[in-house]
């Protein structure tokens, strides 16, 4: 009797002290906590959302969403709370790849990391989840002079260059435009005018994820550029905001719009004949993707990790009429 009471009570007293305990004093195995982490607030990253929470619901692991609203320093501050809760498994999407790369190196040495969206190459992170940006940059420069095959002056507004799914892609953007060979390395420095003859860009006007700055920018273009073409807007609020622009200044449907992603005001633009098209990413599959490959590598399983270290979630392109059909079903995935 005496035996049996102490055993009862080690029982009371590791499930009251030790709550991973089952019934025969083992532990139960951890339930993995993955962190997905983005560059900014953007409703780009609230489809990403669903599909980072739709792969842990699914893979049984617990899956926090961090969305930084003050750039590098919030994001940074985000990585060291996580790191010191011992989190398994971080995603991030890296806003300045070169001044990053030391403080991304450190944070591997502590968790399984990985990239998506915009890329850190040269860090110590374990692979890379997205698209090849140089190529979607050209896929919507190719748009571009089918809708233009006269020429024009074009201006591109952007949150920032410093991320590197922005630069590869406006200058994707630019070479497909001027004609230039393939090329991912070459980069033309915001601030001068860039022309082959028959295509300009005249400007290339950043934001730092400001909305009130990022509407301002396009309305400065149509002021300092009065014979301007097109807009091309290389972020998911760029686009919506610029439409507003070009609508207060009569402009609309006179001044074209070239975009990246899906807000459902550009998708909206497209079907009223105010946006050409854009190229969009799968921020949804970006979600599912990265949640499944940390699974995969806090449970020591690293075979899914190609030699490149690169997971490929192409790039399309949509237009009039595509629109309905792939906004039909990004509601469906959205659905709550």
């Amino acid at each position: 009797m005496r035996y049996s009471t102490f055993l009862l009570l080690g029982c009371v007293m590791c499930a009251a002290v030790l709550p991973g305990c089952d019934k025969s004093g083992t532990s139960a195995p951890k339930t993995p906590h993955i962190a997905y982490i983005t560059n900014g607030v953007a409703s780009f990253w609230t489809i990403a959302k669903f599909g980072a929470e739709a792969a842990g619901q699914n893979l049984g692991v617990n899956v926090s969403i961090h969305m930084p609203a003050e750039g590098i320093a919030d994001q940074k501050r985000i990585v060291e709370d996580l790191l010191t809760r011992g989190v398994d498994g971080i995603a991030i999407s890296v806003i300045d790849a070169n001044n990053q790369t030391g403080f991304l190196n450190e944070s591997a040495v502590h968790t399984k990391l990985i990239t998506h969206d915009a890329d850190a190459p040269a860090s110590a992170r374990l692979a890379y989840v997205g698209m090849d940006n140089y190529r979607a940059g050209r896929m919507l420069g190719e748009m571009i002079k089918r809708s233009l095959p006269q020429g024009g002056s074009l201006a591109i507004v952007v949150g920032r260059v410093e991320q590197d799914n922005a630069r590869k892609r406006r200058q994707g953007v630019i070479d497909e435009v001027l004609g230039r060979s393939f090329d991912s390395s070459r980069y033309d420095p915001p601030g001068q005018e860039i022309t082959n003859g028959t295509y300009t860009f005249a400007v290339t006007l950043t934001d730092q994820f400001d909305r009130v700055k990022a509407k301002a920018n396009c309305e400065d273009a149509l002021l300092r550029y009065p014979s301007l073409t097109a807009i091309v807007g290389l972020f998911a609020y760029n686009t919506p905001l610029c439409l507003e622009a070009l609508k207060q200044s009569g402009k609309r449907g006179t001044v074209k719009l070239f975009s990246f992603d899906e807000a459902d005001e550009t998708l909206q633009g497209i079907k009223d004949g105010y946006v050409v098209g854009t190229v969009v990413q799968n921020p949804y599959e970006y979600g599912v993707q990265s949640v499944t490959l940390l699974k995969e590598l806090i449970g020591g399983n690293s075979s899914t990790i190609p030699a490149s270290k690169f997971i490929d979630i192409p790039a399309r392109a949509i237009e009039k009429d595509s629109v309905d059909e792939f906004w039909a079903d990004l509601k469906k995935k959205t659905a709550s």
